[in-house]
């Protein structure tokens, strides 16, 4: 199984701090870091203030050599698709070819007002278009020009660069980096997945759910005509692992949880316990797990689940 850290710097993080993150991240063998995309703490005074998911991403992408790098999620509300796929193709190039999209409709309300962000009722067809427009753009062959005529985007005549610098998961002829669709709807987020992203993401899933909900998943690829072993299914959750009860109640006090609510939803507890959560979410389908790390300057956190926990998934 895939393990990969997982930040939520709007809650209070200088690029500093995510830096030794992502240098953690990489020196202790993980498979990627990722970051949230929000522009407004979710509680607490967030102080030093956010820091942009693109920006951050770019300044890691030449200060680390091997890990995978990219949003879970990055809003469709922020950026213009254009905007969006320029700038992603260009962090893919500062990387090697180490980036991947997360993208999402967006649901924070709240930092939207604060930041004078536009934020309509209706976003599902946003996201819908935005997703035809960045692969559209990545995928359009140097030389030939991208147009584009929707609801909520038109786009003429566009010579559709930079490109990135990796070849599409679902078409290799074509440019692309992958793309992670995700949401816990039925229908319509599985329908997207299945037609425009390499992997699928359930956001802090309740266990009791992940099978039935992945089965939507395979429903939609099946519809789309696409197999099922071509798509990544993956999980955000919170980590909160300790060598004994006094070090697991430490760090969920540091991160103002409680450890039963902990051990309930997320990778929490002991060892023996979080290798034994992982394993059954492998068995219901999963591959890949985002640890959801919210104490950033905890990194004996990473250290221990890099020592004590990965060696024993196999």
């Amino acid at each position: 199984m895939d393990l990969r850290i997982f930040t939520e710097p709007q809650q209070g993080a200088t690029y500093d701090d995510l830096l030794a993150v992502a240098k953690a991240t990489e020196d202790l063998g993980f498979d990627a870091f990722f970051r949230s995309d929000h522009y407004l703490t979710m509680g607490g005074d967030g102080l030093p203030g956010p820091t942009d998911a693109w920006t951050t991403l770019a300044g890691l992408a030449r200060e680390t050599s091997r890990i995978r790098l990219g949003t879970l999620v990055s809003s469709a509300t922020f950026r213009h698709p254009g905007i969006l796929a320029i700038q992603v193709a260009q962090v893919d190039q500062m990387s090697g070819g180490r980036v991947e999209l997360g993208l999402g409709t967006g649901w924070f309300a709240q930092e939207h007002a604060a930041y004078g962000i536009p934020f309509p009722e209706k976003r599902f067809g946003i996201l819908e278009e935005q997703l035809a427009v960045v692969t559209g753009l990545w995928g359009t062959p140097v030389g030939e020009t991208f147009d584009h005529a929707g609801a909520h985007y038109t786009l003429t005549d566009s010579p559709a660069l930079p490109k990135p610098v990796q070849q599409s998961p679902l078409d290799g002829s074509k440019a692309g980096v992958p793309v992670i669709v995700g949401g816990s709807g039925p229908r319509r987020t599985p329908a997207l997945a299945a037609r425009y992203a390499a992997e699928f993401n359930l956001a802090f899933p309740a266990f009791d759910e992940v099978e039935s909900k992945l089965a939507n998943v395979d429903r939609a690829l099946e519809q789309a005509g696409r197999a099922k072993e071509s798509l990544v299914r993956s999980a955000a959750l919170v980590l909160c692992v300790g060598t004994d009860e006094a070090e697991i109640a430490r760090r969920a006090a540091a991160i103002g949880r409680e450890v039963d609510e902990l051990r309930e939803h997320g990778i929490a507890g002991t060892v023996d316990e979080a290798v034994d959560r992982l394993g059954s979410l492998r068995e219901q389908g999963l591959s890949r797990v985002y640890l959801q790390v919210l104490d950033l300057h905890d990194l004996d956190h990473l250290d221990l689940v890099a020592r004590e926990v990965v060696p024993r998934l196999g």
